[in-house]
């Protein structure tokens, strides 16, 4: 089941919230690999680190792929 729901928290921004149904046992591994108390808590954490993971990996391929555009842009040597 996932049920997307959108809401003003008092009067501020608004806050999209998303209810999920998920393996009990994966939830409670997960708790206890991430040290935390409540399945809340256990999801936003591998959620979160999902998306850092992401965003290191697009930093990386972005300056591999820089790099890679500086060795082409520099002249070559004469050669012979």
């Amino acid at each position: 089941m996932l049920l997307l729901e959108s809401r003003t928290d008092e009067g501020g921004p608004l806050v999209a919230k998303v209810n999920i149904s998920l393996d009990a046992e994966l939830v409670v591994e997960v708790m206890v690999l991430a040290g935390v108390g409540s399945p809340q808590d256990a999801v936003e954490a591998v959620v979160r680190d999902y998306v850092a993971r992401g965003h290191r990996t697009e930093a990386r391929t972005e300056l591999k792929e820089q790099s890679l555009r500086e060795v082409e842009v520099k002249p070559q040597e004469p050669q012979g």
